[in-house]
């Protein structure tokens, strides 16, 4: 496996299931895709020279085109340092309620990169979540200093980006696999279907993904499938994901979830990994 690891701790991230996980690769394949990347634990795994990446979080991908552009990267190295260098509650609270200002979309990228790592890094338990309004509203972590990056790991991130051909999404699932052909490998990493007597975590971002969303990409997987791709799903184990993919090969992992802003949506679940080979 690659040395580089992902740079912000995501909800759903896959770092405990990477040996399961490689264990159910296809045995080679061309272009990879990856329609809801998050902390990017896979993609850094494999490092594919030839890759497209897509997360509707626009937040999350300002990070990632970040690793693009040697300017961009720079100036997010020395904005890191600087949240860590004036990190108080203080602090946070006014990093935090900055997008509620008028002309925070037109900020550069690397000033939106560098305050989600550290809203990631300085919050309650790692969790992004925003609320209908589109706001990050997560509390203080209560930690009194934070260490926002690890230099090495950045950049060796970065030289990956550089040396692959890769292109970076920012949109709806469905559009980032519309180029997929034959020999691609696509990873869906979707938030996950809920157990009604559970409470789970799926606030990315503004707005739900919900049944009629599982089910849309349910039907994206399908065609994939069908245009000789190889595809495969991470998803908790409910009865509504096993109806939606009975035709294809269902593999059952144990798995635990430690980011969530209940205690009870913590613990050990199951999860499906679903493939078509």
């Amino acid at each position: 496996m690659s040395s580089l690891h992902p740079f912000v701790k995501w909800a759903g991230g896959k770092t405990q299931l990477l040996d399961k996980i490689h264990e159910l690769m296809p045995a080679q394949y061309n272009r990879y895709y990856e329609p809801f990347v998050g902390g990017g634990a896979l993609l850094f795994s494999l490092v594919p020279k030839d890759f497209i990446i897509n997360d509707f979080n626009s937040e999350l991908i300002s990070a990632y085109k970040c690793f693009m552009d040697t300017a961009s990267f720079d100036k997010l190295i020395g904005l890191l340092g600087q949240h860590e260098a004036n990190h108080s509650e203080e602090y946070y609270y006014k990093v935090r309620a900055m997008d509620r200002e008028p002309n925070f979309r037109q900020r550069p990228i690397w000033e939106h990169a560098a305050r989600m790592i550290y809203l990631n890094k300085a919050c309650f338990n790692g969790l992004y979540r925003v609320n209908s309004h589109g706001f990050f509203n997560v509390p203080f972590g209560k930690k009194e200093k934070v260490h926002c990056f690890e230099n090495n790991n950045l950049r060796r991130v970065k030289d990956f980006f550089a040396s692959a051909h890769a292109v970076i999404l920012n949109g709806d699932f469905q559009e980032a696999v519309k180029d997929v052909g034959l020999g691609d490998f696509v990873y869906f990493d979707p938030p996950y279907d809920v157990w009604k007597e559970k409470l789970s975590f799926t606030s990315y971002v503004q707005g739900a993904f919900g049944k009629p969303e599982q089910r849309r990409l349910a039907d994206v997987y399908k065609n994939l499938s069908d245009k000789g791709a190889y595809v495969r799903l991470s998803n908790h184990n409910t009865d509504y994901i096993r109806e939606l993919y009975h035709d294809f090969s269902i593999h059952v992992v144990p798995a635990r979830r430690v980011i969530n802003s209940n205690p009870a949506g913590r613990g050990q679940v199951e999860e499906v990994i679903i493939t078509n080979y």
